[in-house]
């Protein structure tokens, strides 16, 4: 196919009427919830200057992931997703809300702060492996893959609009203006969720106790090689390499000199390099190849870490972080995508929430190690450990994931996610 078909055939889920619904909501949303985590870190920071307790930020809004995931998936797993989503979608516009009023009237301290984090991070424990999951009824195995990509592209363009707006609007009006407008924006998403039509499916209940289906998705995950050294390689990231980004006031600040304007631009840098990356996934036709996708970005964002720690030029900086993004975003979009196409259905919740634990679960206990390490030796020595542990986990999966590539093809195919391979030709005895 060339570039022209490639670049057409990029958008193709966008033809599904629901998805065209949730891609128009979502994006609205979420650049309001970027413009919210962006004026977050920063009112913290304003109010006490504290690395560490940045960490403890990152740590909260994420660590319920990690601890109710799994009953999360059960859940994604036992109702109809598009009700948990919706439920999902106006909890987390009641926090904004809040946030925001009493940020205006001048409430706002160290622990409302933390408290609300910890109640999004509630929130969000049980919203992504939900709506996760909710993908393949909105667009079909046929359109899984390009759907994921393009599900990511629109989190990480929202990255790239929302770190930038907020940092205007901090400088220009304050940091509850920021949380107000992330409130009104979950409208969009609600809406869009309302208007969708989707076919009724039979709830996955069969009488098992809840603790007997949590084991089924951990057995399956723990016994299904390619998909547990996925979720591993995943983890180790998110614990080392991600929680860089909640150290970026002190890069913006501290070392090169800057304001909140100038935390935006980071921020955003790493939403716009990770928008094209998802984008490039989304160019794909074929699932061929994602294995060493995965290897190669996860090494190539370990590199990008180790040299932006060392930069004290913010066009430098912001140039490398473009990179940092683009190499995050095409690792775990490949490791979603291929998790996705090789679990079955009846498993799908359950294994996604293991998926949200170790992209979003891990990085919270990072956040909270980095930012006491910050302390100590610096951000840049932090985020270059980090950087280096990523560049060997990369290395380390590039030489396994070829032993895997078999069990990996058995599973894709049981999924009809790619066409059996075709029985070798009789061979013609000679005459």
């Amino acid at each position: 196919m060339d570039g022209r078909g490639r670049a057409a055939g990029m958008f193709r889920a966008l033809g599904n009427r629901n998805f065209q619904l949730f891609f128009s909501g979502q994006i609205i949303s979420l650049v309001g919830t970027w413009m919210q985590t962006v004026a977050e870190a920063w009112l913290l920071y304003r109010l006490r200057h504290s690395a560490a307790l940045l960490g403890v930020l990152g740590f909260v809004s994420q660590i319920p992931i990690f601890l109710l995931s799994p009953l999360a998936g059960l859940a994604a797993d036992r109702w109809p997703r598009r009700r948990v989503v919706i439920a999902t979608q106006c909890s987390s516009m009641l926090l904004a809300f809040t946030l925001a009023a009493l940020t205006l009237t001048g409430r706002i301290g160290v622990w409302e702060i933390i408290g609300l984090a910890t109640l999004l991070g509630v929130v969000n424990a049980f919203d992504v492996p939900a709506r996760q999951s909710f993908l393949i009824e909105m667009v079909g195995r046929e359109n899984l893959l390009n759907a994921i990509a393009l599900n990511s592209s629109m989190f990480n363009g929202a990255r790239v609009a929302g770190p930038a707006i907020a940092g205007f609007l901090v400088a220009v009006v304050g940091e509850g203006w920021c949380f107000l407008l992330n409130g009104v924006s979950y409208l969009a998403v609600i809406a869009g969720l309302l208007l969708m039509r989707i076919e009724k499916t039979k709830p996955v209940h069969d009488g098992a106790a809840p603790l007997e289906k949590l084991r089924e998705g951990f057995r399956f995950a723990r016994h299904t090689k390619p998909i547990r050294a996925l979720l591993a390689l995943l983890g180790v990231v998110s614990f080392m390499a991600l929680p860089f980004s909640v150290l970026m006031p002190i890069f913006a600040v501290k070392i090169l000199h800057g304001g909140a304007s100038a935390y935006g631009w980071l921020m955003g840098a790493v939403g716009f390099g990770a928008m094209f990356g998802a984008l490039a996934i989304a160019m794909r036709q074929q699932l061929r190849g994602l294995g060493n996708v995965v290897a190669y970005s996860e090494a190539g964002l370990g590199v990008s870490l180790v040299l932006f720690s060392a930069s004290h030029w913010f066009l430098l900086s912001f140039a490398i972080l473009v990179f940092c993004g683009f190499t995050m975003m095409m690792q775990f979009t490949a490791t979603n995508t291929l998790i996705q196409a090789m679990v079955p259905d009846q498993l799908r919740g359950r294994v996604m929430s293991l998926y949200s634990m170790m992209f979003l679960g891990m990085s919270p206990l990072g956040s909270l190690v980095a930012g006491a390490l910050a302390e100590h030796v610096g951000a840049p020595v932090t985020v270059a450990i980090g950087g280096l542990v990523a560049c060997l986990g990369g290395m380390i999966f590039m030489r396994k994931w070829p032993a895997m590539r078999g069990p990996a093809r058995d599973l894709l195919t049981a999924q009809g996610m790619i066409s059996p391979p075709s029985p070798p030709a009789p061979s013609v005895p000679p005459s």
